[in-house]
């Protein structure tokens, strides 16, 4: 679908968009499970983000390709090892590391996180605990997340043969990671998004995990050179090599703190970086200033698509790009109808 536009509602809303693009929106069932009737059913929750325009930037700096999952993936495909297990949140490895330039004008470029607690932050929650989370893949090749995203059969020693169900697609939208502050406030970043579907706003599993039809939240990269005894929204983090390894200038952003603004962006374009979210508003214009559209609203505005009905949401998800790009591999019910398998 695109993504989107965005315009500033007030003469200096002292944000800066360092990156925009698409969101997109999983989750998975437990192993084994044929369908998920409510959170307690679900084993991992994804989110997907694939930037197209990086400030004044054509190009933005990513992990080696021959490091990470990224790496291994292409190692495999090369030797053509026939393997099992190599999808997200299955492995350890390595964090990425080493330096790649990408033209996301000409390229797409993936990232895969994993939220640690299985849904987003409230957006409305006034006081709300950090969700930690880590980007568990990036790649320049939507195989890559397909091969993440897919049922997947593996044997164990001690418990036989198992199913890995699809992944479920919850939510698409735009998004924009924004800097935010000054006028001596320390300056922080914001992710931001507006869903396009499902077109009659959140149903059940989007309630369930957070998923709004729009949000804005603080986010942070956590240092991964500095160990803790547990991350900000309750866990322990990624252990050892699974850390993502920065390149110098980058990790020279943290300046000996333990975490650090998305600033820029290039830092999620590393396996292993791990983040916090940070529950912001679920009114991006309030907040901010900023009133984000998708590509899929009428220049009248919302009422107007809203009054559309079905028709509305008929045109959405013809042009989908989840659909399009994921909708071989990963059940679009729930992104459709607002409603679990």
């Amino acid at each position: 679908m695109g993504q989107g536009r965005d315009v500033k509602t007030r003469p200096e809303p002292r944000v800066e968009v360092q990156e925009k693009g698409e969101v997109f929106f999983f989750y998975r069932p437990k192993v084994d499970k044929e369908a998920a009737t409510g959170p307690d059913d679900v084993q991992r929750m994804y989110v997907v983000l694939r930037p197209a325009e990086s400030g004044q930037r054509a190009v933005e700096e990513k992990q080696a390709p021959e490091s990470g999952k990224e790496g291994k993936k292409r190692k495999k495909d090369k030797d053509q090892d026939q393997h099992q297990g190599g999808g997200a949140g299955g492995s350890s490895g390595e964090g990425g590391h080493g330096k790649h330039e990408v033209n996301i004008e000409e390229r797409p470029l993936l990232r895969l996180i994993v939220m640690g607690r299985k849904s987003l932050p409230d957006p409305a929650a006034k006081k709300s605990r950090p969700y930690w989370g880590y980007v568990d893949l990036v790649t320049t090749d939507v195989h890559d997340i397909k091969d993440a995203l897919k049922e997947e059969e593996y044997t164990t020693a001690t418990r036989g043969k198992r199913r890995r169900p699809a992944a479920r697609a919850l939510g698409e939208g735009v998004y924009r990671i924004l800097k935010h502050g000054g006028a001596g406030r320390r300056a922080h970043t914001h992710l931001v998004y507006k869903l396009e579907l499902p077109s009659r706003g959140a149903g059940e599993p989007q309630e369930a995990m957070h998923v709004e039809p729009e949000a804005s939240y603080l986010i942070q990269i956590k240092n991964p050179e500095q160990r803790q005894a547990s991350g900000g929204g309750g866990f322990a983090g990624l252990q050892g090599k699974r850390r993502a390894a920065f390149p110098a200038h980058l990790q020279a952003r943290f300046g000996g703190k333990r975490y650090a603004a998305a600033d820029p962006p290039d830092l999620l374009n590393y396996e292993g970086c791990e983040l916090l979210l940070i529950s912001a508003s679920d009114d991006v214009e309030e907040e901010l200033g900023l009133e984000l559209h998708t590509e899929t609203e009428t220049e009248a505005g919302e009422e107007e698509a809203a009054d559309a009905g079905t028709d509305g949401g008929e045109r959405a998800a013809s042009c989908s790009d989840l659909v399009n790009m994921f909708g071989e591999v990963a059940d679009v019910k729930p992104l459709l109808s607002g409603s679990w398998d």
